[in-house]
């Protein structure tokens, strides 16, 4: 059921002050900020050979990720995002087996334009895990 790992999601306080960081101090290849309005977030993908690093500044009085960076102020790791082919699928399995799906367990799309759902961290060792269709 999964498949390869798209990305690492690290929550900042000032996604363009770490946008910096990935490109002038890794060399790595960054995107521009995008704000997604209806995700609370404001986004910025580094672009690595093998996978993508998504850093999220919120966006927003009610950002899903503004509690994350109250919490830690200098940020940090938030989410890991695995592919799957059929994600509705892969809730049901998943659901089957006793894992929470977050929200009202239906897809959303999200920064990629591509249905998206999130799984308990509770279930999955303590970490909050995206899965995106591709």
């Amino acid at each position: 059921m999964i498949g390869r790992l798209n990305h690492v999601a690290i929550v900042v306080p000032d996604v363009k002050k770490a946008a910096a960081v990935y490109r002038a101090t890794l060399g790595a290849t960054v995107s521009e900020p995008v704000t997604l309005p209806p995700h609370g977030v404001t986004v910025v993908f580094v672009t690595l050979d093998n996978t993508k690093i998504e850093l999220l500044e919120p966006y927003g009085a009610d950002s899903p990720v503004r509690n994350f960076l109250a919490r830690n102020p200098d940020g940090g790791m938030h989410h890991v995002c695995y592919e799957v082919e059929d994600i509705r699928a892969a809730r049901d399995q998943l659901k089957a087996q006793g894992a929470r799906v977050l929200g009202d367990g239906e897809p959303k799309i999200g920064a990629h334009d591509k249905p998206v759902l999130f799984l308990h961290p509770k279930d999955f060792c303590g970490t909050l895990v995206e899965l995106e269709q591709v």
